[in-house]
């Protein structure tokens, strides 16, 4: 029977009287280490290579590295989130153990935050609410805002991924003019217009949303030189990585009031202390890493979109078909 192995360091993200636990038990011998931590990396080496598949999470053990060397009967890494940059090595996949995580999992609820921020910016929501709380109304010409509307909006995208994708789709029965920046992406969404660089994206737009993966190319890739080829009034929204954005230049912009953003990262997740002069920006929003949240209404335990994507991954693996959302080295680079 196939042997299938979670090692957590904490509470588990695979609970065995879990609907994902009670699934895979049906499928397979199951068996749940936690508090993992305690036990040497020797001792985690040796109970993951009796295993025919790994479970992996963000609060899991990570493989350690000597498994790419020697990886027992272990063949399949199963990663229940998104990145698995830090519990899963890269040499592993390199190896040729097959490693798959969650998806297009959060496509759909960040796509929705991101265009609930971009909309937000658009209209000034922010400063209408803060107008009428001062006394001052809503009007816009009273309040001196550049409210607008996505028909004809020239919306650059920064990276078409799952994400990105999504959000374009989001976007498109509202009619803005999308241009798309992407070296990596093979086909874009229909209706859409690649550029072939970041200056030629930021030169085109009038705002630009964020999609790209964190790594060494796209750190700080959005500079001051670019955030100065936006009109005024141009909007940056990111919902991807704080750190893409060199976030000086763009709170240069901010606090000046020539653009506006709507920002659901920083660098660092770092939202700053009360009192922070950012969050007295009228032509900003921040929320906090926390738009993929989903908790309303309430819904009976169930497997989930991910925990639907893990199990037929598992089934598809016993059958010797194709996995869904297989990590080669270049995706994993990629994922932030």
């Amino acid at each position: 029977m196939l042997k299938m192995l979670h090692m957590s360091n904490g509470r588990t993200q695979v609970p065995p009287d879990g609907p994902l636990g009670k699934a895979l038990r049906e499928l397979a011998e199951l068996k749940i280490v936690e508090q993992a931590r305690d036990l040497t990396e020797q001792e985690i080496a040796e109970e993951m290579r009796k295993a025919d598949v790994v479970i992996t999470n963000w609060a899991s053990t990570p493989i350690p590295l000597v498994l790419a060397e020697d990886p027992g009967e272990l063949k399949y890494v199963l990663n229940l989130g998104g990145t698995c940059k830090a519990t899963v090595p890269l040499e592993l996949i390199r190896k040729g153990i097959k490693v798959t995580n969650w998806g297009d999992t959060p496509a759909q609820s960040v796509a929705e935050g991101a265009a609930a921020l971009l909309l937000a910016v658009l209209k000034d929501l922010r400063a209408r609410v803060e107008g009428l709380r001062d006394g001052k109304g809503g009007n816009s010409r009273k309040l001196g805002l550049a409210s607008g509307t996505l028909m004809g909006l020239k919306l650059g995208i920064y990276g078409c991924g799952v994400i990105g994708t999504r959000f374009v789709e989001m976007m498109r029965p509202f009619k803005p003019d999308i241009i798309i920046f992407d070296p990596y992406a093979p086909k874009l969404p229909d209706g859409c217009e690649r550029v072939d660089s970041l200056e030629a994206l930021f030169d085109n737009s009038e705002a630009v949303a964020v999609w790209a993966g964190r790594s060494e190319e796209t750190e700080r890739s959005v500079t001051a030189e670019l955030l100065a080829k936006l009109p005024d009034h141009g909007i940056i929204i990111n919902a991807a990585r704080g750190e893409i954005i060199d976030q000086e230049a763009l709170f240069a912009e901010l606090k000046s009031g020539r653009l506006r953003a709507g920002l659901d990262v920083t660098v660092a997740d770092d939202y700053f202390p009360q009192g922070h002069e950012a969050h007295s920006w009228p032509n900003l929003l921040l929320t906090c890493h926390d738009i993929v949240s989903a908790h309303w209404p309430k819904r009976p335990p169930s497997l989930g979109y991910a925990g639907e994507i893990a199990l037929a991954n598992v089934k598809r693996f016993i059958a010797g078909e194709p996995l869904r959302f297989v990590m080669d080295e270049a995706r994993y680079l990629r994922s932030s």
